[in-house]
């Protein structure tokens, strides 16, 4: 018996999702294939109905070729992807973008809408001479580089066409889609296998996941929830039905998130946000807004979009927002 170690949390939502039954079945195949994207790896396991051939080959090809065409719109570090063309297009050209660009870009304007721009698509000359992209910085920017950087970028100078799917250039803007993308790719490769019939899968992306449907077993797809080093709080585990779960933090690589207000580091007293959502575009790119803010602007914006966001400080304590409270069972909401 490990005496000394708590019992994880349990974090659940509230329903199972009807159509999963319908899917569902108990004798269903679960395959693990792995793969890169990104400058990180992915990660799927599928539960292949006994319809559907278990060809791991093919199917970690058509996985790939998907990411690879993500990647192809959206990488800044590649100077051939849809991105960079944007970014170094003339002053008033108007790009046409792919569905996929689209959509990041749709959601990214409303996130950076609805926090006030403590997440920017359009934050890409300032993560470039952070050094956060393709360029290497060898010392911090002077500060009149910071306020170039900025008065080149800002969201609010994008003009985005929905319906026509078309994204004007103002000039000199560089867009940065790395807060959002791989959130997206992860919804992405879960919607392609739901095309292709496979209802029940877990994929996740660089430590960011999406569970749909349930295991063979009956069980949804369990997740922990990671603790940056040095924090003694009880495992959090989160059963991933029809959710997406992310986290940005500075205790892996140190301060790289970019306050988008400043120009600058956020460095203070939070150091991991995880964000849990339907989508996992919406919890990447929330993750990012939360952890460049401080505490207390971060539990209020978390309150007024009714997040599910578990929020942890340097000294070792954890605020969980009443949306996750919600989630834990047999737990007493309020302590949480």
């Amino acid at each position: 018996m490990n005496q000394g170690i708590p019992a994880p949390r349990i974090a659940v939502p509230d329903a199972i999702d009807p159509a999963a039954f319908r899917s569902f079945d108990p004798r269903a195949r679960v395959v693990d294939l792995t793969g890169e994207t990104m400058g990180t790896t992915w990660r799927v396991r599928a539960a292949l109905p006994q319809s559907i051939g278990v060809d791991q080959t093919a199917w970690r090809g058509i996985i790939q070729s998907r990411l690879d065409s993500i990647v192809q719109d959206m990488s800044h570090w590649d100077a051939s992807s849809s991105l960079s063309r944007f970014n170094n297009a003339n002053a008033g050209s108007v790009m046409a973008l792919s569905p996929d660009m689209a959509a990041v870009i749709s959601a990214g304007l409303a996130i950076a809408d609805a926090c006030d721009g403590a997440f920017d698509p359009a934050l890409g000359r300032v993560t470039d001479i952070w050094g956060l992209g393709p360029n290497a910085a060898g010392n911090p920017p002077a500060s009149t580089a910071i306020c170039c950087a900025m008065a080149a970028g800002n969201w609010r100078r994008l003009l985005f066409d929905p319906q026509r799917r078309t994204l004007r250039q103002p000039g000199g803007l560089w867009l940065d889609l790395s807060g959002i993308a791989k959130g997206f790719a992860v919804d992405a490769l879960a919607d392609l296998l739901a095309e292709r019939g496979v209802q029940h899968c877990l994929v996740e992306i660089g430590g960011e996941c999406t569970g749909r449907g349930l295991r063979p077993d009956g069980d949804p797809w369990w997740v922990d929830v990671e603790d940056p080093p040095g924090t003694s709080l009880p495992c959090l585990r989160i059963a991933l039905h029809q959710l997406a779960i992310a986290t940005s933090g500075d205790y892996l690589r140190g301060a790289h998130s970019i306050d988008p207000r400043t120009g600058r580091p956020a460095i203070h007293a939070t150091t991991a946000i995880t964000v849990l959502h339907t989508r996992c575009m919406q919890a990447d790119a929330w993750a990012t807004a939360l952890s460049v803010l401080e505490p207390d602007p971060a539990r209020a914006m978390a309150l007024q979009q009714g997040l599910a966001v578990r929020m942890v400080l340097r000294d070792g304590q954890e605020w969980l927002s009443p949306s996750l409270a919600a989630m834990l069972e047999g737990e007493d909401a309020a302590a949480a």
